[in-house]
């Protein structure tokens, strides 16, 4: 195949039907955003009715998140075998199963149990949802659409803080309505999605060439042929997960691994315990929860940010420069941590907007640095390594400010993000500007940094 081979997709312009798709496949995040995020309300009331202890709360907190950690490799080793379009629906219809069943939830286990559940639907959706949209994106677009993906997840957050507020007004049950509440996104998402086609790349990648070439057709015209598929073969041939780990894809996945952590960590036990931060900090009862909702107001304000400057700015300075700042802004926190209410909502508002570029390239990374026939299963396997840690964080916030303090807890979450920033300088590589096919081949060469990327 000629070195232009693939520049038809590549280079395409953007659709109607890019636009959709980039659109439907939000709809995992948002809801990964709101049913991480409602828990953190309902907390409020879950807690004094079912008699949680410290550690039970922690335990309810990170349910989710374990359960991520295995939705997200099972789903992606799922999505690489039996493709991207068969999985888009089934995942969404478990959340919306169990997100109705937490209604009546009665008992801890059951409450724990059901979020597991739920979390590792959400954590399925990450590889099938990204692969897919990856796989259609033309390359200028390919970054900003991705990343976009993390806007939604921050709308999906600041809409769970509102319902949360309004219901909790409902009276002692609030909490069954807001965990429940997940199921009407849930419904609209399943049916917007039905009908997607399956991806052109996995497509041939199975030797299923007719159904191949037909997508093709059907999304990019009468002209495109499968010919115009970029030629994925030679060193990545038969390659598989555990290749991954032995080739230099390694390294690669162990980078997304760290940095993927680093950033959610701190974000995530803000987010679980959101209001309980903020009453250590003299925010007190609705007040905290408002609060909270700002702050998820000002990280959707800094993905929107870091989309505008991903392609401009390049991949590696923006998530270096995004650990840095946003790591600064939680070590003040951490040393003032009895300063004025508003001097501690500027330093939490700082945190949210600079952390933005840290959020988005989450998607973009992974989607960009492992090959087709692997690229769902690397995009689980990374999310469900950077899991174990945002679970284990979410768990202890809890001990953590009874033992710590919010002081000592936000130097802890400073000191994450700074390692992010040191593991970045050294290993971040660039691939703006790339096609998808080349900037997941380990002989393409990174850009060097501060040189202009052709988009």
């Amino acid at each position: 195949m000629s070195e232009n081979a693939g520049n038809r997709l590549d280079d395409a312009p953007l659709s109607p039907f890019h636009k959709k798709l980039a659109l439907y496949s939000s709809g995992g995040p948002f809801l990964d955003g709101y049913v991480l995020s409602i828990i953190g309300v309902a907390m409020v009331q879950i807690s004094p009715q079912l008699n949680l202890s410290d550690s039970a709360e922690g335990l309810i907190g990170a349910s989710a998140l374990i359960g991520i950690f295995l939705g997200a490799f099972v789903g992606g080793w799922l999505t690489d075998k039996f493709g991207r379009q068969l999985l888009y629906t089934i995942d969404l219809i478990a959340i919306i199963v169990c997100s109705v069943a937490q209604f009546w939830a009665s008992d801890p286990v059951w409450l724990f149990i059901l979020r597991l559940l739920i979390g590792m639907a959400v954590g399925a959706d990450y590889p099938i949802a990204t692969s897919l949209l990856a796989e259609f994106t033309p390359r200028r677009y390919r970054g900003p659409l991705l990343g976009a993906l993390v806007v939604m997840w921050f709308v999906g957050a600041a809409v769970a803080y509102i319902v949360g507020e309004i219901l909790l007004q409902v009276g002692d049950d609030g909490w069954r309505w807001m965990l429940a509440s997940a199921t009407l996104p849930a419904t609209i998402i399943v049916l917007l999605r039905h009908g997607t086609p399956e991806s052109p790349r996995w497509l041939a990648n199975k030797g299923r060439v007719e159904e191949a070439e037909a997508v093709l057709k059907q999304v990019y015209g009468p002209d495109v042929t499968i010919a115009d598929l970029p030629d994925e073969t030679g060193e990545r041939e038969n390659l598989d997960v555990k290749a991954i780990l032995r080739s230099g894809y390694g390294g690669r996945m162990l980078y997304i691994t760290v940095f993927w952590t680093c950033s959610i960590v701190p974000l995530f036990a803000i987010y679980a315990f959101g209001p309980k931060i903020l009453d250590a900090l003299q925010l007190e009862g609705g007040l905290a929860n408002i609060g909270e909702a700002m702050i998820t107001v000002m990280f959707l304000i800094g993905c929107v940010i870091a989309l505008l400057c991903v392609n401009r700015m390049g991949r590696r300075p923006l998530v270096i420069h995004s650990f840095v700042w946003s790591g600064l802004a939680l070590l003040l926190l951490g040393i003032f941590p009895d300063a004025p209410s508003g001097v501690i909502m500027t330093l939490f508002a700082l945190y949210a907007v600079i952390i933005g570029g840290t959020q988005i390239l989450q998607w973009i990374y992974p989607n960009e640095l492992f090959p087709t026939e692997v690229r769902g299963s690397a995009v689980g396997l990374a999310s469900s390594a950077s899991r174990i840690g945002a679970a284990v964080g979410t768990y202890l916030v809890p001990m953590a400010l009874t033992g710590w303090g919010v002081g000592g807890t936000m130097l802890a979450a400073a000191a994450i993000s700074l390692l992010g920033a040191v593991v970045s300088v050294v290993w971040a590589p660039e691939t703006r500007g790339m096609a998808l096919h080349e900037a997941a081949s380990l002989s393409s060469k990174p850009e060097p940094v501060g040189r202009p990327a052709a988009v």
